[in-house]
């Protein structure tokens, strides 16, 4: 069995919980997402970012606005909605309680 593979699929179970997280914490440029998430010790790739903000967004829990930039295009920066931090809520709830089973069952608690 490949850790790297099962490493990876936990990883993707909760990077929705963690870009959302830092959307959370105040409207959020993707490269700031990413910087984050690195800072962090969690690998994000920008392909793998983009498709996940286009698909939250269209899901009704983010919102953007479009900033003008002095070194270049526009940014867009990401801010959830009130129904974006309903779910963060529901979200947050059901990882403290997978964190406290799995601390139990592995004798972290």
């Amino acid at each position: 069995m490949n850790i790297d593979n099962t490493a990876s699929q936990m990883k993707k179970g909760i990077l929705e919980f963690c870009i959302l997280s830092i959307i959370m914490q105040g409207e959020a440029y993707p490269s700031d997402i990413i910087e984050k998430m690195k800072a962090a010790g969690m690998n994000l790739f920008e392909g793998t970012l983009y498709p996940l903000l286009t698909r939250l967004k269209n899901a009704g829990l983010l919102n953007y606005r479009w900033v003008e930039s002095n070194s270049g295009p526009p940014r867009k920066y990401f801010s959830l909605t009130e129904s974006g931090a309903d779910f963060y809520k529901d979200l947050e709830t059901t990882w403290i309680e997978i964190s406290q089973s799995v601390n139990i069952i592995t004798n972290k608690a």
